[in-house]
């Protein structure tokens, strides 16, 4: 996109403008349907498939007390977070509950195993959680229920 203090720039395949022009517009709702669509599941195998109570478990371990209170609160984040993410209802309620518990999930999985997600590490956290902190600072955009709605966090 050019600005006033800069040129567009060049495509290498110019036949491809149109392309990327017609689909620029959804660019940004499905990057943020597809983090909502990412956490959704994640939250809901905490409650159902590895239980409750296993992740109650990891959470005493690292030290987070009450440790059943932080895996509701981190599977409901995950879960109902990235649900309202992914439709863009209450999108920057939703992404910041997201940045708070993605700053915890880098600091808990980075002393752990450092950076690579291979070695268990930070990885994955600190893209979903500047991904949030995207959606957290720009909302929901044009097409998310909040825009719908006419709600502006």
């Amino acid at each position: 996109m050019a600005t006033p203090n800069m040129p567009a720039p060049r495509l290498i395949i110019p036949a491809l403008g149109g392309f990327y022009g017609g689909l620029s517009a959804f660019a940004e709702p499905l990057l943020r349907f597809v983090i909502g669509a990412i956490l959704v599941p994640h939250g809901l195998q905490k409650i159902f498939y590895i239980g409750i109570e296993h992740v109650t478990q990891g959470f005493a371990q690292v030290g987070y007390q009450p440790s059943l209170f932080w895996a509701w609160l981190v599977a409901l984040t995950e879960a109902l977070g990235g649900a309202l993410l992914a439709v863009g209802l209450l999108t920057r309620p939703a992404a910041l509950a997201v940045v708070i518990f993605m700053i915890n999930a880098v600091w808990v999985t980075a002393r752990r195993g450092g950076f690579f997600n291979g070695d268990r590490g930070c990885e994955y956290a600190v893209l979903i959680g500047f991904v949030a902190l995207f959606f957290l600072i720009r909302g929901g955009g044009r097409l998310s229920l909040d825009c719908a709605l006419g709600w502006e966090f």
